[in-house]
C-alpha cells in the first residue's frame, strides 16, 4: 500500500459534510443570501464571494458577507429571517450532487457500511436539501449545526454521529472539504479525507492536513 493512503481500507461507517462536499448547494444559497442583502438594501455579492463563505453555518455566511460591506451585524438576525424563508422555498431549484455521489453512497451501503452527514447546516435546512435531491434513503444519521453544543471545527458533530452509528471513532473515515472538516475529524480521532475542489475557503484540498484528497467520490469504494 502507498504510503498515506492507509484510509483507502473499507471503513465500517463514513461521515460526509453536505455543502460542497456531497452537493454543490452555492447556486441556491448566494440567491438566497442576496435577497437577504438586498432586503437590508445592501448590494449582491457574487457566487464566487458564496462559495468561498459557506461552510460555518448560515449566521456566520450573512456576518462574512457583510464584513466585505464593511456593514455592521446588528441586521444579521432579520437577514437570518430572510435567508431562511428564501432558502427553505427554493432549496434545490439549482443545486445538484456531485459526480458519482449517488452511485458511490448506494455501493458503501450495499457491502454494509454505516453513513452519515456531518454539517455546519441548520437542521430544517439540511433535511430539505437531502430530500430534495432524494439522497435522505442514504443515511443512517444526520448531524447538523444545531444537533450539538459546538459546530464544527468542534469534534463534538462527529463524537454524536459515530455514537449513533454505534461505532468507535477508528471505524469512521470523514470525508469533507474544508479545514473546518479536518480540524473536526483530528478532533474526534478519525481519519479524514477531502474532495478536490469543494467549499474549502481559498485553500486547495492538499494543503488542508487530510490523510487524503479523492478526485472522484469512485475513490471511496
Amino acid at each position: 500500500m502507498e504510503a498515506g493512503s492507509f484510509w483507502r481500507r473499507p471503513y465500517p461507517g463514513y461521515l460526509f459534510d453536505l455543502d460542497g462536499t456531497l452537493v454543490d448547494t452555492a447556486p441556491d444559497i448566494s440567491v438566497a443570501l442576496n435577497t437577504a442583502l438586498e432586503h437590508e438594501g445592501y448590494q449582491p455579492v457574487g457566487e464566487d464571494h458564496t462559495r468561498h463563505w459557506i461552510g460555518h453555518g448560515a449566521r456566520v455566511l450573512l456576518e462574512q458577507a457583510l464584513d466585505h460591506q464593511h456593514q455592521s451585524h446588528d441586521v444579521v438576525d432579520s437577514m437570518l429571517e430572510i435567508f431562511i424563508a428564501h432558502y427553505r422555498q427554493h432549496i434545490a431549484e439549482r443545486s445538484t450532487p456531485y459526480p458519482d455521489v449517488e452511485a458511490s453512497l448506494a455501493a458503501l451501503r450495499a457491502r454494509g457500511a454505516k453513513l452519515a452527514v456531518v454539517t455546519n447546516k441548520l437542521t430544517i435546512l439540511s433535511e430539505a436539501v437531502l430530500e430534495a435531491l432524494d439522497l435522505m434513503q442514504f443515511f443512517d444519521v444526520l448531524v447538523c449545526g444545531d444537533s450539538t453544543n459546538e459546530p464544527k471545527p468542534a469534534a463534538a458533530p462527529a463524537i454524536y454521529a459515530g455514537e449513533k452509528l454505534q461505532l468507535q471513532m477508528i471505524d469512521v473515515l470523514f470525508v469533507g472539504d474544508s479545514q473546518t472538516d479536518v480540524d473536526c475529524a483530528r478532533a474526534a480521532g478519525c481519519a479524514v479525507v477531502c474532495v478536490r475542489g469543494g467549499y474549502n475557503h481559498g485553500t486547495c484540498a492538499a494543503a488542508l492536513g487530510a490523510d487524503g484528497v479523492i478526485e472522484t467520490f469512485k475513490d471511496l469504494v
